[in-house]
């Protein structure tokens, strides 16, 4: 069984939605943290020529992720929180090492 309730802020609207923003902000902070440290792993395999199919794959599924956590918090994120943009830009950027990582791959693994 469940529950569907509508409300409406009496007082504190501001109050609330600061809230609820920054708890998004937060999830943001947080994607914008995997996707540092996802742009490292990215490099360090690259400079240690580690340019193999199962890497590729392995970065692929931790890419998968990051699209996957930003999209549940973009739809968690109504009221439009200040981090967004940064978390969406950081994900590209993901996506774009790992098409150049993929690339390394396919040359290296092309040329064995």
């Amino acid at each position: 069984m469940g529950y569907l309730l509508s409300c409406e802020v009496v007082a504190g609207r501001a109050d609330v939605q600061s809230a609820y923003n920054r708890a998004r902000d937060e999830e943001y902070a947080e994607i914008l943290e995997r996707c540092r440290a996802f742009e490292a792993e990215i490099e360090r395999e690259t400079a240690a020529r580690h340019l193999s199919y199962a890497e590729l794959e392995e970065n692929d599924e931790d890419l998968v992720k990051l699209k996957s956590w930003l999209a549940k918090v973009q739809a968690r994120d109504v009221l439009g929180a200040g981090e967004a943009a940064q978390a969406v830009q950081a994900v590209a950027r993901c996506e774009a090492a790992l098409e150049g990582f993929a690339g390394a791959v396919y040359e290296a693994e092309g040329s064995n």
